[in-house]
């Protein structure tokens, strides 16, 4: 495909719920289980119910983005189903979890009588704590999955008593001025207030796939979002990061669920490319041996960073956010206003109990651990690609210091540039198809410009870039030249990393020169040309 505006568009489905006809649009890099959860919000039941679609014939239609376009006037009929808990505990662990969340609930109302009313903290204490058995007990036994949602919706009420309770005591002169200083609090209360996320499959990863997930060749596009946090959770303890900061296994499920909730279906900045940059980062801690000039703390930081860069990304970069004054760019005085953003979100999951996977690190740690993850999400904003880059070419000479804390924190944040935007060190199969979901995102973004009458990057324009112009420069003159920089101090990059950069940029301009040489003349233009002589 040589015009990169030849791209797929979004799909556009009619449906038929409950007699009320609604529409839903998607683009052909969903998953199904985005789809489903398009329809389940568009039927308004809960991401967890069961859904079928059926054709106008009465015929099944599979939810997935290859499912055929239809049209309003022959919309699919939809067909939802609530999971309903089950009643059977025949093995005795119903009564056990029964008499656990009583005493939990006999606890709540004695903390909370008349003698009890200033003993708030001592009794979130000690909830707390039975909460965290009784869940621990949950992942144990290996309940059925309709037992542990039963569980999960009977601790999630106990813990609305509790956040309903515990306001009728807190200072509100200090509630209702944080209020009126961030006008969205409430909204990112309920980031990090998400609860009764499913659990997903556990998997036993094969040697093979341990070894491939160190590889930059890693091909990414063959996972399914449940195996994908699989595979975070097996880097984590991989690099003993679990050890390192006394993470509670649980703890750590719910962070990458939580953080999988708070990024959008965009076509690029989405999920995938979250893992795919934290897998990039992992391979690059393998292949360069950082834990010999790094300590567990630092690659914690670099991976967890990864993790969360882009979150609650919108789809449109910063230019956009500037120019349509947007909420975040006044948040954030035009100054990175999404990086700033992302790291709000990140922090805001984090001061979950339930999410956080620093809980147990002391005061000064955890200091260490947010200042290093927001300077490295702040490090992803492309506009200070040329200070960073300049500020890691200075630490290298005459020697690098790794014993220097600004010299490693440079190193870091070139790292995380390297991973963010890393895709063309990937096998071609792997990296073309970024390109295009990156194209799709930049029109989506020119398009709505254009309509708003805003300046409109030359690169993002649907009418003037094609695959081939969008990727040759960049990888010239910004991907090469960072990965030859990094190559001085870790020389195993040159052949892993610089040289597949190198085959990709050969590679769009022999495809830019096949695109711009003019159609070959046809047989009949060349007989009339022969008679003309």
């Amino acid at each position: 495909m040589g015009n990169a505006s030849s791209i797929e568009p979004t799909k556009t489905i009619f449906l038929d719920i409950d007699g009320k006809k609604e529409k839903i649009m998607f683009s052909r890099h969903c998953g199904s289980r985005d789809i489903h959860d398009l329809i389940a919000h568009a039927a308004g039941v809960s991401r967890y119910a069961e859904i079928s679609l059926k054709d106008s014939a009465g015929a099944f239609v599979s939810l997935n983005p290859t499912m055929p376009i239809n049209t309003q006037s022959s919309p699919y009929k939809v067909t939802s189903k609530e999971p309903s808990p089950t009643t059977d505990s025949s093995n005795g662990d119903g009564e056990v979890f029964t008499q656990v969340l009583s005493q939990v609930a006999s606890q709540f109302n004695n903390h909370f009588s008349k003698e009890g009313v200033f003993k708030v903290e001592e009794m979130k204490t000690d909830i707390a704590t039975r909460l965290s058995a009784l869940e621990r007990k949950m992942e144990l036994e290996g309940l059925k999955a309709v037992e542990i949602e039963k569980c999960k919706r009977d601790i999630s009420d106990i813990k609305d008593q509790i956040w309903n309770a515990q306001k009728k005591f807190v200072d509100f002169n200090r509630l209702s001025n944080e209020t009126h200083t961030d006008s969205s609090l409430s909204d990112e209360r309920k980031i990090s207030l998400k609860r009764d996320v499913p659990s997903y499959p556990k998997y036993t990863l094969s040697q093979e796939t341990i070894e491939y997930l160190k590889q930059p060749t890693f091909d990414i596009w063959h996972w399914e979002p449940n195996e994908m946090l699989s595979l975070l959770e097996h880097m984590f303890h991989e690099l003993g990061l679990v050890a390192e900061f006394n993470i509670n296994p649980i703890t750590l499920k719910r962070f990458f669920l939580c953080v999988q909730e708070n990024y959008r279906n965009n076509p690029f900045h989405n999920f995938r490319h979250c893992f795919c940059v934290t897998q990039m980062m992992y391979g690059m801690i393998h292949l360069c041996h950082l834990w010999e000039v790094m300590t567990r703390e630092d690659l914690g930081i670099l991976m967890t960073a990864c993790v969360c860069h882009d979150l609650d990304h919108p789809g449109y970069n910063n230019t956009y956010q500037i120019n349509a004054r947007t909420e975040l760019a006044i948040r954030y005085n035009d100054i990175s206003p999404l990086e700033n953003h992302h790291c709000a979100v990140a922090f805001k999951i984090l001061s979950n109990p339930e999410c956080n996977i620093f809980a147990n690190v002391d005061k000064d740690t955890f200091k260490r651990i947010r200042a290093g993850i927001t300077m490295l999400i702040l490090a992803t904003d492309m506009a200070r690609h040329g200070e960073i880059m300049d500020n890691f070419k200075m630490k290298l000479e005459p020697e690098f210091d790794y014993k220097n804390k600004d010299s490693l924190d440079t190193l870091k944040m070139v790292l995380i540039k390297c991973c963010d935007i890393s895709n063309e060190v990937r096998p071609m199969e792997v990296s073309e198809p970024w390109v295009d979901c990156l194209l799709e995102e930049y029109f989506n973004q020119s398009d709505r410009e254009k309509m708003e009458g805003l300046p409109v990057a030359p690169f993002m324009d649907r009418d003037k870039v094609t695959k081939p112009t969008a990727q040759i420069g960049f990888i010239k003159f910004v991907l090469i030249p960072m990965f030859e920089t990094v190559a001085k101090l870790f020389p195993v990059i040159d052949s892993t990393m610089v040289e597949p950069l190198r085959i990709a940029r050969d590679r769009y301009e022999d495809m830019k020169e096949k695109n711009s040489m003019p159609p070959p003349p046809s047989q009949s233009n060349k007989k009339k040309t022969v008679t003309e002589k």
